[in-house]
């Protein structure tokens, strides 16, 4: 697999997962999400939060990914404002 942070859109900085993720989501699924983010592919937001996330590129503001494993299990991706940290996590983990 290539390097994220060689194809990424923007910095990820330091990549976190919550315990809830790492016993719900497989490894390869959430490594195709994380991907997609770092691509600009925000997954299954709203047409606003899309929208956001696109000014936030520009601005430099949070971004917010969902994601659905296999199983239908919903996931976020949230990478910091200052793109020091990105953190993957089930939404009641918030």
């Amino acid at each position: 697999m290539e390097d994220v942070n060689q194809i990424a859109l923007f910095p990820l900085g330091r990549i976190v997962m919550t315990k809830g993720v790492h016993l719900a989501i497989s490894a390869d699924e959430m490594l195709t999400a994380l991907l997609r983010h770092a691509q600009g592919d925000w997954g299954d937001v709203c047409d606003e939060d899309w929208k956001t996330n696109e000014e936030s590129l520009v601005r430099g503001f949070r971004l917010f990914s969902v994601y659905h494993a296999s199983d239908k299990t919903k996931f976020w991706i949230i990478t910091e404002a200052d793109r020091s940290y990105t953190t993957i996590l089930l939404p009641e983990e918030y």
